[in-house]
């Protein structure tokens, strides 16, 4: 349960503004017209009773990237994996800089996440140094884009105060004109499509059953969740799935009215219906050169037109991401910035189970391997029944 009342949060400015006017700025903008924050912490020592609480991390980077007290910060959450249980999180991320902020903002994310803070759908606003990532918005607003960077910055703070738990983001999100089901037509944010039965899990993979270690995991999980979840898997081998091309806007709405897309296939036939009817989704995702497979990266590229016309803030998101070397918290990071950052599935505490196996079969070896996967199986479970 989160503490205090809906306008309160606190605000994690690591240093300060650093002279970076412009994120105070927006900062004292946004609060001005959504409410103070009820407490600031700006240096790493104050990092602390920080449970069940909103938080909004505000950092500021120079131009090369870094924020010395951030890296401190960083280092704290990812050094207790408790710290901010039971937190829900959103971010902002400014720089002197063209680059540089989507990589703070998902790494900011995913250390958080696997401290206990949950991050619903699109949590980051980032300031980069021209503000041209604001250059559409600003169109379609008419106005100018550190206005429009001032927007997106008040929209994610009044998401984060209004967010009251995962069950709330899970009601169905009708869309303008489209009808309520048969008896419902008065509750338009009420109706819950899994309230009957028992909820739906989408697995989606692109791996060899026998040979995998991430399918062997996957397993393991499994066995866990039988009679409580009910999961889909679906697969995404041999060459099943085109990428996305970049279709013109007008062309990818009339597909995605029809709740369809140009290159049809599984996407469309089998991944579109089944993710619609879930209340989650997870992907297996064997780390490949450090990054997601291709045809998981496909299928996640694909779900834009399907995004268009039905949101996504109300997916639960998961990974089970197995490492023959290292790189795990790579592979999470590509979920977080494509799946939470862009795609806006709700972002549960520790969403992913990172492991290390080689060698076929290896991953069963693992010291303390079932005792994880239960533990990963009995949160899916509990969050799929808030």
């Amino acid at each position: 349960m989160l503490n205090g009342m809906k306008n309160e949060y606190t605000l994690i400015f690591p240093g300060g503004g650093q002279g970076n006017a412009r994120l105070e700025r927006i900062l004292e903008q946004a609060s001005a017209r959504l409410g103070q924050p009820g407490r600031v912490i700006e240096k790493v020592e104050s990092l602390d009773a920080l449970q069940n609480c909103r938080i909004l991390f505000a950092v500021s980077l120079n131009e090369w990237g870094m924020n010395l007290e951030w890296m401190q910060m960083l280092e704290k959450i990812r050094r207790q994996p408790d710290l901010l249980e039971g937190c829900v999180g959103a971010v902002i991320v400014d720089a002197p800089s063209e680059l540089y902020t989507k990589a703070a903002g998902r790494e900011a994310v995913l250390a958080a996440n696997m401290s206990g803070c949950l991050f619903p759908g699109r949590p980051l606003v980032e300031g980069t140094a021209s503000l041209y990532n604001f250059h559409t918005q600003a169109g379609l607003a008419g106005c100018s884009l550190e206005e429009a960077y001032l927007k997106a910055a008040e929209d994610l703070v009044s998401r984060l105060l209004s967010f009251t738990g995962i069950r709330t983001e899970k009601r169905t999100l009708y869309q303008t004109g489209a009808a309520a089901p048969e008896g419902k037509e008065n509750s338009r944010l009420s109706y819950d499509p899994g309230c009957s039965g028992l909820p739906k899990l989408l697995v989606l993979h692109a791996s060899i059953r026998e040979t995998s270690n991430t399918f062997r995991l996957w397993n393991m999980v499994k066995e866990r969740l039988e009679g409580r979840v009910e999961s889909r898997e679906i697969s995404l081998q041999n060459g099943a799935v085109h990428d996305c091309v970049g279709c013109p806007f007008t062309a990818c709405m009339h597909f995605a009215r029809q709740k369809s897309c140009f290159y049809g296939g599984v996407v469309v036939d089998q991944v579109y219906p089944a993710l619609e009817e879930s209340q989650g989704v997870l992907f297996l995702c064997p780390n490949y050169n450090d990054a997601l497979s291709a045809n998981i990266s496909a299928s996640i590229n694909r779900l834009t037109a399907l995004y268009r016309v039905r949101p996504f803030f109300d997916k639960l998101l998961y990974g089970i991401v197995v490492s023959g070397y290292s790189g795990g918290e790579l592979v999470a990071s590509q979920l977080v910035s494509s799946m939470n950052m862009n795609k806006a599935f709700l972002l549960p505490p520790r969403f992913a189970m990172l492991e290390t196996a080689n060698d076929p079969g290896s991953i069963l070896k693992v010291q303390g391997i079932e005792e994880r996967a239960a533990a990963f199986a009995e949160q899916i479970v509990h969050q799929m029944y808030a």
